[in-house]
């Protein structure tokens, strides 16, 4: 990577060897290496022991995890928010996880619909609940600093599963929690 870098910073007109831009391969190697993290690591290493048998049967929400991810096309970042929904059928999470799980799946050179299939398809594998609901906002910075240029947008993308797909009273009370969050900012 730190070689690929070197020779980047060449192609573009730069001057690699030049005093700001010694340890530059290195930084963006270390940088990438991070970046990337999702691709070393698998769904059960970011769940670790985190599964329990439980009764509930509520929907059980957790809102506003941030994310940052590369996007697979341009190789620019996107950002934003997270939130996942499940209804238990016996196993919970602890709520850590879902953080780490956002992390993996956004840690890849990624689309946003793809990081929001991988979250439920993982919530479902790990609990197998009765159903999984993910909503996530994101920011473009393809978007925003290149082509249309239009900083302001931004993409929401949305995964049901079980009850969240199968029930609109279910999927609407989802939707609501999210929007209520939406709105206080």
């Amino acid at each position: 990577m730190s070689g690929l870098t070197h020779d980047w910073l060449s192609a573009i007109g730069e001057n690699p060897e030049r005093e700001g831009l010694l340890k530059t391969p290195h930084r963006v190697a270390k940088a990438w290496g991070f970046l990337t993290a999702g691709y070393t690591k698998s769904l059960h290493d970011a769940a670790g022991d985190a599964v329990f048998e439980a009764e509930g049967s509520e929907m059980v929400l957790v809102k506003d995890i941030e994310f940052y991810s590369m996007c697979e096309h341009h190789m620019l970042p996107f950002y934003g928010r997270a939130h996942i929904a499940y209804i238990p059928d016996g196993k919970i999470l602890g709520l850590s996880k879902f953080a780490r799980i956002v992390d993996l799946y956004s840690r890849r050179l990624q689309v946003q619909e793809r990081i929001t299939a991988q979250i439920a398809d993982a919530v479902e594998e790990l609990l197998a609940p009765q159903g999984v609901a993910v909503m996530m906002e994101g920011t473009h910075l393809c978007m925003a600093m290149r082509g249309v240029q239009k900083q302001n947008s931004s993409t929401s993308t949305s995964a049901m599963r079980g009850v969240f797909k199968d029930d609109p009273r279910t999927r609407a009370e989802f939707m609501s929690a999210v929007q209520q969050t939406l709105r206080s900012r």
